[in-house]
Protein backbone atom coordinates (compact mmCIF):
# COMPACT_ATOMS: atom_id res chain seq x y z
CA UNK A 1 0.00 0.00 0.00
CA UNK A 2 1.26 3.49 -1.20
CA UNK A 3 1.05 6.53 1.11
CA UNK A 4 0.73 10.15 0.08
CA UNK A 5 1.14 13.30 1.28
CA UNK A 6 -2.13 15.79 0.61
CA UNK A 7 -0.60 16.96 -2.46
CA UNK A 8 -0.72 13.13 -4.02
CA UNK A 9 3.42 12.78 -3.61
CA UNK A 10 4.50 9.44 -2.41
CA UNK A 11 5.52 9.90 1.65
CA UNK A 12 9.63 9.79 1.60
CA UNK A 13 9.61 6.74 2.92
CA UNK A 14 8.00 4.85 1.22
CA UNK A 15 9.53 6.21 -2.17
CA UNK A 16 12.81 5.59 -0.23
CA UNK A 17 11.81 1.99 0.15
CA UNK A 18 10.75 1.33 -3.33
CA UNK A 19 14.61 2.87 -4.37
CA UNK A 20 15.79 0.34 -1.94
CA UNK A 21 13.81 -2.33 -3.24
CA UNK A 22 14.94 -1.59 -7.32
CA UNK A 23 18.94 -1.09 -6.21
CA UNK A 24 18.47 -4.63 -4.21
CA UNK A 25 16.88 -5.94 -7.79
CA UNK A 26 20.26 -4.17 -9.62
CA UNK A 27 22.66 -5.67 -7.55
CA UNK A 28 20.82 -9.24 -7.52
CA UNK A 29 20.55 -8.91 -11.44
CA UNK A 30 24.23 -8.22 -11.33
CA UNK A 31 25.20 -11.21 -9.12
CA UNK A 32 23.38 -13.56 -10.76
CA UNK A 33 25.03 -12.32 -14.61
CA UNK A 34 28.66 -12.61 -12.52
CA UNK A 35 27.69 -16.17 -10.83
CA UNK A 36 26.65 -17.31 -14.64
CA UNK A 37 29.41 -16.06 -16.27
CA UNK A 38 31.64 -18.29 -13.24
CA UNK A 39 29.33 -21.06 -14.06
CA UNK A 40 30.15 -20.67 -17.91
CA UNK A 41 33.51 -20.44 -16.78
CA UNK A 42 34.23 -23.56 -15.19
CA UNK A 43 32.46 -25.14 -17.94
CA UNK A 44 34.42 -23.93 -20.63
CA UNK A 45 37.33 -25.11 -18.60
CA UNK A 46 36.20 -28.79 -18.04
CA UNK A 47 35.62 -29.07 -22.00
CA UNK A 48 38.88 -27.63 -22.45
CA UNK A 49 41.34 -30.27 -24.41
CA UNK A 50 44.15 -31.94 -21.95
CA UNK A 51 46.42 -33.35 -24.37
CA UNK A 52 50.18 -32.00 -24.29
CA UNK A 53 48.65 -29.44 -21.40
CA UNK A 54 47.81 -31.74 -18.31
CA UNK A 55 48.81 -28.80 -15.94
CA UNK A 56 47.28 -25.73 -17.87
CA UNK A 57 44.14 -28.25 -17.82
CA UNK A 58 44.04 -28.50 -13.72
CA UNK A 59 45.13 -25.20 -13.19
CA UNK A 60 42.20 -23.56 -15.66
CA UNK A 61 39.41 -25.49 -13.91
CA UNK A 62 41.08 -25.10 -10.75
CA UNK A 63 40.58 -21.16 -11.52
CA UNK A 64 37.26 -21.18 -12.52
CA UNK A 65 36.12 -23.23 -9.78
CA UNK A 66 37.77 -20.80 -7.10
CA UNK A 67 35.87 -17.88 -8.95
CA UNK A 68 32.85 -19.81 -8.96
CA UNK A 69 33.14 -20.50 -5.19
CA UNK A 70 33.30 -16.81 -4.55
CA UNK A 71 30.66 -15.72 -6.70
CA UNK A 72 28.55 -18.34 -4.45
CA UNK A 73 29.26 -17.52 -1.74
CA UNK A 74 28.91 -13.81 -2.41
CA UNK A 75 24.83 -15.26 -3.39
CA UNK A 76 24.81 -16.94 -0.16
CA UNK A 77 25.45 -13.83 1.07
CA UNK A 78 22.87 -11.80 -0.61
CA UNK A 79 20.39 -14.59 -0.27
CA UNK A 80 20.35 -15.87 3.28
CA UNK A 81 22.40 -13.52 5.22
CA UNK A 82 21.41 -10.48 7.61
CA UNK A 83 19.33 -8.79 5.39
CA UNK A 84 19.43 -11.38 2.66
CA UNK A 85 16.50 -11.58 -0.01
CA UNK A 86 14.89 -15.00 1.83
CA UNK A 87 13.98 -13.40 5.00
CA UNK A 88 12.84 -10.27 3.46
CA UNK A 89 10.31 -12.65 0.76
CA UNK A 90 9.00 -14.78 4.03
CA UNK A 91 8.02 -11.50 5.62
CA UNK A 92 6.26 -10.16 1.99
CA UNK A 93 5.56 -13.91 1.44
CA UNK A 94 5.42 -16.00 4.11
CA UNK A 95 3.09 -18.86 1.26
CA UNK A 96 6.92 -18.84 -0.20
CA UNK A 97 8.32 -20.56 2.84
CA UNK A 98 8.33 -23.69 1.56
CA UNK A 99 10.28 -22.36 -1.77
CA UNK A 100 12.55 -20.45 0.09
CA UNK A 101 13.38 -23.85 2.32
CA UNK A 102 14.11 -25.73 -0.99
CA UNK A 103 16.49 -22.81 -2.20
CA UNK A 104 18.42 -23.10 0.93
CA UNK A 105 18.82 -26.79 1.07
CA UNK A 106 20.32 -26.13 -2.39
CA UNK A 107 22.61 -23.88 -1.09
CA UNK A 108 23.75 -26.90 1.21
CA UNK A 109 23.84 -29.19 -1.50
CA UNK A 110 26.05 -27.22 -3.61
CA UNK A 111 28.31 -26.16 -1.49
CA UNK A 112 29.22 -29.71 -1.16
CA UNK A 113 29.70 -30.38 -4.63
CA UNK A 114 31.77 -27.08 -5.17
CA UNK A 115 33.69 -28.74 -1.63
CA UNK A 116 34.01 -32.29 -3.80
CA UNK A 117 34.78 -30.85 -7.25
CA UNK A 118 37.94 -28.87 -5.54
CA UNK A 119 39.05 -31.64 -3.35
CA UNK A 120 38.94 -33.84 -7.01
CA UNK A 121 40.83 -31.50 -8.92
CA UNK A 122 43.34 -31.61 -5.90
CA UNK A 123 43.63 -34.86 -6.48
CA UNK A 124 44.17 -34.38 -10.25
CA UNK A 125 46.68 -31.72 -9.32
CA UNK A 126 48.48 -34.27 -6.87
CA UNK A 127 48.43 -37.01 -9.89
CA UNK A 128 50.36 -34.80 -12.52
CA UNK A 129 52.78 -33.65 -9.94
CA UNK A 130 53.68 -37.33 -9.15
CA UNK A 131 54.37 -37.90 -13.04
CA UNK A 132 51.37 -40.59 -12.93
CA UNK A 133 48.27 -39.59 -16.15
CA UNK A 134 45.49 -37.62 -14.77
CA UNK A 135 42.93 -39.12 -17.79
CA UNK A 136 40.80 -40.81 -14.82
CA UNK A 137 41.24 -37.94 -12.23
CA UNK A 138 40.31 -35.65 -15.34
CA UNK A 139 36.83 -37.74 -16.47
CA UNK A 140 35.97 -37.94 -12.32
CA UNK A 141 36.37 -33.87 -12.24
CA UNK A 142 34.27 -33.44 -15.22
CA UNK A 143 31.60 -35.71 -14.54
CA UNK A 144 31.36 -34.03 -11.08
CA UNK A 145 31.35 -30.57 -12.94
CA UNK A 146 28.60 -31.46 -15.12
CA UNK A 147 26.46 -32.27 -11.86
CA UNK A 148 27.44 -29.17 -10.45
CA UNK A 149 26.38 -27.11 -13.15
CA UNK A 150 23.23 -28.75 -13.71
CA UNK A 151 22.39 -28.71 -9.65
CA UNK A 152 23.60 -24.62 -10.42
CA UNK A 153 21.33 -24.40 -13.62
CA UNK A 154 18.55 -25.57 -11.90
CA UNK A 155 18.47 -23.91 -8.65
CA UNK A 156 19.19 -20.32 -10.70
CA UNK A 157 15.93 -20.83 -12.28
CA UNK A 158 13.93 -21.75 -8.86
CA UNK A 159 15.30 -18.46 -7.70
CA UNK A 160 14.26 -16.83 -10.60
CA UNK A 161 11.02 -18.30 -10.25
CA UNK A 162 10.90 -17.53 -6.41
CA UNK A 163 11.89 -13.93 -7.21
CA UNK A 164 9.15 -13.29 -9.84
CA UNK A 165 6.36 -14.64 -7.53
CA UNK A 166 7.20 -12.77 -4.97
CA UNK A 167 7.36 -9.60 -6.31
CA UNK A 168 5.95 -10.14 -9.64
CA UNK A 169 10.31 -9.11 -10.93
CA UNK A 170 11.69 -11.33 -13.82
CA UNK A 171 15.63 -11.09 -12.66
CA UNK A 172 16.45 -13.00 -16.33
CA UNK A 173 18.60 -15.47 -17.23
CA UNK A 174 21.45 -13.06 -18.02
CA UNK A 175 22.41 -15.36 -21.12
Amino acid sequence: MTTSDAGGAPEPDVAAGAEAETQDFTELRRRRAELLESINELEQALASPLPGGQMRWVQGVSAALFELSNDFRDHLELTEGTNGLYGRVIRTSPRLAHQVKRLTEDHAKLIELIAELLTRVGSAAVSFARGDAIVADMDEVRDHGTILIGALARHRQRGSDLMYEAYSVDIGGQD
